[in-house]
């Protein structure tokens, strides 16, 4: 199975692992871009007769601060415009809260940290660690930890 794990947020990424082995990107900036990346992951998992499941972050409206409704409208049009294209190239969705993918990793709460970049931190340092052999970035470090959650519960995203 090849699992992509989609971190939808402006500065979000993606991690795909196909037969074992896991690769990163932070997510194209245009929609055109991020449909032709899916388009040749879905592609590649075809030429080798792989299924493929998407996991992507559910987000609500609210993303930790106030926001004014122009981001709010930009943020929510990106994740539907992902949720179309995934429905689109006909490939298996799975969503996932933040809260659900994090609490697998027992690395505590968010809110705990002395402030947000201290919990990005964190969250980077974990991915690093599990994917020692990638350069892991703040684009592609929850992406890759929500790809490692997917690993760890077949059953759930079967």
């Amino acid at each position: 199975m090849t699992i992509i794990a989609i971190d939808p947020g402006a500065k979000g990424g993606l991690a795909v692992r196909f037969y074992g082995a896991t690769n990163a990107f932070a997510l194209p900036e245009t929609d055109g871009d991020r449909l032709e990346l899916l388009r040749d992951l879905k592609a590649s998992a075809d030429v080798e007769g792989e299924a493929v499941v998407v996991v992507l972050e559910k987000v609500s409206g609210f993303v930790g601060k106030r926001q004014p409704g122009s981001a709010m409208f930009n943020f929510g049009q990106g994740y539907g415009f992902l949720v179309g294209c995934i429905m689109a190239l006909q490939m298996r969705l799975v969503l996932v809260t933040p809260q659900t993918w994090q609490k697998y990793f027992q690395l505590g709460k968010g809110s705990e940290c002395a402030s947000q970049s201290a919990w990005k931190n964190k969250l980077k340092a974990e991915a690093q660690r599990r994917n020692p052999t990638l350069k892991v970035t703040h684009a592609t470090a929850d992406a890759l930890l929500i790809c490692d959650w997917a690993s760890a519960h077949p059953d759930l995203i079967k």
